[in-house]
């Protein structure tokens, strides 16, 4: 079949053409109509199955963490635990309002017994926390870097916590009669610090 049969082909009476062409049509009308089933369908659908496999990746990862976590669960449980009992330890080394006068005792007699001469210690007011109150001692002793040791480390060892912040230590000669002993123009040193314990906030306190 040439170009001008082609042209002769009536498009109202399809069935008298020759079946070489009825078929040619037919697999184009085939291919157009599959073209448009897929932007009409197919291309939604695989865009849909582009969308679920990304979150199917997510959801999955969200599974791994989660199954993670669920695994060392038990880990996490005995952490806790340990961090209570550690922080109830904590809380029994604070002590409460009846307990803190002796305690200033503690400081006082650790600081005599290290061999420090007290010029000043002067608890100062409560400074109230979260759960807890700071005191503040303000402390100025006489002595040497042997003695001012001897007093950390007896400060240290005490059952509740004393903690030692600003420190100043300066030189000082003088030939003063201090108790017994007499210092004959030697130098000795100054320390100036600030002492702070801590009082647990008992719930009438707050």
């Amino acid at each position: 079949m040439n170009l001008d049969e082609l042209n002769e082909l009536d498009f109202g009476n399809v069935g008298i053409w020759p079946w070489p062409v009825k078929i040619i049509l037919i697999l184009l009308i085939c291919t157009l109509l599959s073209v448009a089933f897929y932007y009409v369908d197919t291309k939604d659908q695989l865009l849909q199955l582009e969308r679920t496999e990304k979150e199917e990746i997510t959801l999955r990862k969200d599974f791994e963490q989660k199954q993670a976590k669920a695994v060392s669960l038990d880990k996490y449980k005995q952490q806790l635990e340990e961090m209570r009992q550690s922080f109830g330890a904590m809380l029994r080394q604070l002590p409460n309002k009846t307990e803190v006068a002796e305690l200033l005792v503690d400081v006082s007699q650790t600081g005599l017994a290290a061999g420090l001469e007290f010029e000043l210690f002067q608890p100062t007011g409560e400074i109230p926390k979260e759960f807890y109150a700071e005191l503040p001692i303000k402390l100025k002793v006489h002595g040497g870097f042997h003695e001012f040791g001897e007093f950390i480390s007896g400060l240290a060892a005490l059952p509740r916590i004393v903690t030692i912040h600003d420190v100043k230590i300066q030189p000082t000669t003088n030939t003063k009669q201090r108790g017994s002993r007499k210092q004959t123009g030697g130098t000795k040193l100054i320390l100036e610090a600030t002492a702070k314990t801590y009082r647990y906030l008992e719930e009438g306190d707050k």
